[in-house]
């Protein structure tokens, strides 16, 4: 077996599908269909059902795909441990723009400074898009808040942080029919409808609404006078250019959770990560 046809493997069977695999992995599905069907061939026994919903292991698919998860993890970290000056072992990880914007940073930054030789990677989008990204194993880990797939996913770690409504202050001193709320454009972000349901709270249902699809283009629209919104309060402590912004601090707090992939090897780099987090 080449280590490639395993990799491939690991995705077809991480993302479900022969499609999604070649999607993910930049190949045309004949090459991916190929490739699997060689792996079969060369052990005798066939390791996908296929469907019209997509794939499933069969028992023997499931053994491999137990080992290949193995497999793949030490040869990247025998790579890292061998030559650490050209490979580095890896951690990607995966977050909203809002939660993202304060926190996560900092808990990086101080990771970091005792593991050196680990390389981080951030991706931000949208939470469904990242809970995918984690499914199909783009991405070692997962900061979200509210529900997720619990069939799939577990929490190893959990904090909460202050939710602050921001508003220019001639609006915190004026009263306005229509109050315009700046709102992220994932319709997950809990910040997003926390705004909303503060907009119902107050009776300003007729409220006009503008989205955006990131924090700073938020930030700078309250700044401007555009309209008001919820924020974590850590971007607010963490800025000393907000002059001209009035601060209201929710009661609530939000809940952040770190989730990672049930059933899934846990690279060293991983594990390193999910121990620096418990130890705060």
């Amino acid at each position: 077996m080449e280590s490639q046809d395993l990799r491939i493997f690991k995705c077809v069977a991480e993302a479900k599908s022969l499609s999604k695999a070649a999607e993910v992995l930049g190949y045309v599905q004949p090459h991916i269909s190929q490739r699997i069907k060689n792996l079969e061939e060369e052990l005798d026994t066939k390791l996908l059902i296929r469907t019209n919903r997509g794939v499933t292991l069969t028992n023997e698919g499931e053994a491999l795909f137990n080992y290949a998860q193995r497999i793949l993890l030490l040869m990247e970290e025998a790579k890292a441990e061998v030559n650490p000056n050209k490979f580095k072992k890896s951690l990607i990880i995966g977050a909203s723009q809002t939660i993202s914007a304060i926190k996560i940073p900092s808990l990086f930054s101080s990771f970091l400074k005792e593991q050196q030789n680990i390389e981080v990677k951030i991706k931000t989008d949208r939470k469904q898009v990242l809970q995918e990204m984690l499914s199909y194993g783009e991405i070692d880990g997962l900061f979200l808040s509210g529900p997720y797939n619990e069939a799939q996913f577990e929490t190893v770690y959990h904090y909460a942080e202050k939710m602050v409504l921001i508003s220019p202050l001639y609006e915190a001193r004026e009263e306005k029919n229509q109050p315009t709320l700046l709102i992220n454009s994932d319709v997950s972000c809990i910040y997003r409808n926390r705004l909303l349901e503060f907009s119902k709270e107050h009776h300003t249902q007729k409220a006009n609404i503008m989205e955006f699809d990131s924090l700073e283009a938020i930030l700078q629209g309250v700044h401007g006078g555009l309209g008001m919104s919820v924020v974590p309060a850590s971007v607010i402590d963490s800025r000393g250019d907000m002059k001209g912004i009035h601060y209201q601090e929710l009661s609530e707090d939000v809940h952040i959770d770190f989730v990672v992939k049930k059933g899934k090897q846990r690279s060293q780099s991983l594990k390193k990560f999910i121990h620096f987090l418990e130890s705060l």
